[in-house]
This record gives structure tokens, sequence and C-alpha cells, in this order.
């Protein structure tokens, strides 16, 4: 079984910045990428960034130049760091990962955390 945990988030004023953590466990064979989407109300999930294991970064055109990912596959673990945030940026943020495990190591496989909410105020 596998399991994402995220950590990191929060009510914070506009401009502020926030850091979001995701680490999975697990029955884990291989990671082929990890990332963050977020899902505002009334509105469908979208990306917000993604990290391959090869290192090719994917950012949303509304969050470049203000998030930064980072990862750690060694440990198979995410980060995304939130700088500017802007009130457009409130939503429940979950944390993907791309991975297979021993049973199907041929079968990469969406794996989803429980979603964490950022509230950015004005």
């Amino acid at each position: 079984q596998v399991q994402l945990v995220e950590s990191g988030g929060g009510l914070v004023q506009a401009g502020g910045s926030l850091m979001l953590s995701c680490v999975a466990s697990g029955n884990i064979f291989s990671v082929a990428a990890m990332g963050w989407y977020r899902q505002a109300p009334g509105k469908q999930r979208e990306l917000v960034a993604r990290i391959t294991s090869g290192g090719t970064l994917d950012y949303a055109d509304s969050v470049k130049g203000r998030f930064t990912i980072s990862s750690f596959y060694g440990k198979n673990s995410v980060y995304l760091q939130m700088d500017s945030l802007k009130p457009e940026d409130t939503g429940v943020y979950y944390c993907n990962a791309e991975m297979t495990t021993p049973v199907a190591p041929g079968a990469a496989r969406d794996y989803w955390g429980q979603g964490t909410q950022v509230t950015v105020s004005s």
C-alpha cells in the first residue's frame, strides 16, 4: 500500500509565503514524477507544478516566477515553495506521484494525497 502525506498548508496574507511538503511511503518500486495540483472552489483540479525523476520541471503559467518545486527522490518527497502568494492561489493543494509498485513494476499509476488547504487573504 502506498501513502502520500502532505503538510504545510494554512492561512497567509497576500504577498506572503508558504512551503508545502509531501512524503510518499509504502511499497514503492520506482517514482517517475511528483507534483502538486490544486482545486479552487467551483473549479477543476489543475496542475501547479511537476518534476520528473530526470529533473524536468513544469509549472502553470500563473505560478511561474513565484513558486518553486523541488524533490528528493531518494526520500520520495516533493516540496513546493510558494512566494508572493495571491488570493487566486487559494484552494486545496494535492500532492501527486506517478509511481510503480513491486507487484506491477512496469505499470506506473497516479497516487494522491489527501489535500491541504491554502488560503490567501487580500
